[in-house]
C-alpha cells in the first residue's frame, strides 16, 4: 500500500482551482442521489471572519445553504470541532451527530490566540485525529483542514459516509481529501471510541515515520554500481 508521501505525490490536483463555482445543474438521477445524501442533522459554524471569503469553504457552504452560521455567544448542542476539545472524534459520537449535529469553528490557525474560542463552551467539544489537508491553501499539510474537510471527516468517522462525500463534492478538490486519507478514515471509522482512535493514530504516524527513515537511508546509501566506479 502506498505510504502518505506517495499518495500526496500521486493525487491529481489538476482541477484544484480556488475558484470553485457552484454547480448550476444536475441530472434527475444525480438530484435523487443527492437528496439521499443530504444530512438529516444540523451543520453549523461560528465564523470569526479571519479567512479570505473567496477561499473559505465555510462561506461557500453557507451560500449553498448547507451550513448555518452561529453568533459567537450562541450555544450548539451537538458535536463541536474545536481546538479546546478534550477527546477525539470517534464512531462513539454517532448518536450525538445524528441527533444534535456538527458545528465547526471557522478561524485562522495563525490567529487562534486572539480568537474567543473558550467562550463557546461546547457540551461535546472534539478534536480531529491526524488527517492531511487537500484544500488548495494547505494541500499536503497535516491537521490544517478546511471547514468542509473537518465536517466531512467527522461525518465519515461517525458512519455518515454518503453525507461526507456529498459535502466534499461541492468542491472541485473535494475528492482529493478522501483519496489522501482513505486508509486513515477507514481505520478511524472502525474504531470503538476516542481512545482507540488515538491509539490507531499513533500507530499510523509511527509507521509513516519509520517508512520515511527507511526511504531516506536508501537515498543516502550509495548503490553498488556507484561503489564499483570509484
Amino acid at each position: 500500500m502506498d505510504n502518505l508521501s506517495d499518495k500526496i505525490e500521486k493525487v491529481n490536483l489538476s482541477d484544484s482551482s480556488t475558484d470553485d463555482s457552484e454547480k448550476s445543474s444536475v441530472s434527475d438521477s444525480d438530484s435523487s442521489s443527492e437528496e439521499d445524501a443530504v444530512p438529516s442533522f444540523n451543520i453549523a459554524m461560528w465564523d470569526f471572519n479571519q479567512c479570505d471569503p473567496r477561499k473559505c469553504s465555510g462561506r461557500k457552504l453557507s451560500r449553498l445553504k448547507l451550513i448555518k452560521t452561529l453568533k459567537v455567544k450562541q450555544r450548539f448542542p451537538g458535536l463541536v470541532l474545536t481546538p479546546t476539545g478534550q477527546k477525539c472524534v470517534s464512531p462513539a459520537d454517532r448518536v450525538i451527530v445524528s441527533t444534535k449535529g456538527i458545528a465547526v469553528v471557522d478561524c485562522s490557525w495563525a490567529k487562534l490566540d486572539e480568537t474567543p474560542i473558550a467562550a463557546l463552551k461546547p457540551a461535546h467539544g472534539r478534536l480531529l485525529p491526524f488527517l492531511v489537508a487537500a484544500n488548495p491553501i494547505n494541500y499536503g499539510k497535516p491537521l490544517q483542514l478546511s471547514c468542509v474537510e473537518a465536517i466531512a471527516a467527522t461525518m465519515y468517522i461517525t458512519g455518515f459516509k454518503k453525507e461526507a462525500k456529498f459535502y466534499l463534492d461541492k468542491f472541485s478538490w473535494g475528492h482529493s481529501f478522501l483519496e489522501l486519507n482513505d486508509e486513515l478514515l477507514e481505520i478511524y471509522s472502525n474504531c470503538s471510541d476516542s481512545q482507540s482512535v488515538v491509539l490507531e493514530q499513533t500507530k499510523y504516524i509511527e509507521r509513516e515515520q519509520q517508512l520515511q527513515k527507511e526511504r531516506q537511508k536508501a537515498r543516502d546509501f550509495p548503490s553498488s554500481s556507484d561503489s564499483e566506479s570509484d
